[in-house]
């Protein structure tokens, strides 16, 4: 593995990411999934033309910003990975973009619908970031 120690982060030192962003990140995106799922389980019922369906992918998108929070804060304290330049933005940017476009969706169905087609872009590049965690 060309010198690399379990302490030396994967693509070097010269990176703007700084395990300090992850952790802050991560928290922002925890307290807004927090936020989003009381707002889902309280006002979000109150407005007319929400289906459970909607209700429901409103709770998914909530889900994920906390799980992706929580993984960028693990991810921030772990010596090998705190700077890794891809999975952290990866996760982060993910999680905006696949939680964003389906609270967008669920809100704005009519002005959105072109929304759609990128909720799974978000999701891909989540899925990415952990993935390449594994490497």
């Amino acid at each position: 593995m060309s010198g690399l120690t379990e302490s030396t982060p994967l693509l070097g030192r010269a990176s703007l990411v700084r395990p300090q962003m992850f952790w802050r990140a991560g928290a922002i995106l925890v307290t807004l999934g927090m936020v989003a799922g009381a707002f889902g389980s309280h006002g979000l019922r109150k407005k007319s033309g929400i289906t459970p369906d909607q209700i429901q992918a409103w709770g998914t998108a909530s889900n994920y910003t906390v799980f992706n929070g929580l993984g960028l804060m693990l991810v921030s304290m772990h010596p090998r990975f705190a700077t890794h330049r891809f999975a952290g933005p990866a996760i982060a940017i993910g999680s905006v973009v696949f939680s964003g476009t389906i609270f967008a969706l669920v809100l704005a169905r009519d002005r959105f619908k072109w929304l759609g087609p990128v909720t799974p872009l978000g999701g891909s590049f989540m899925m990415a970031g952990f993935l390449s965690l594994a490497f």
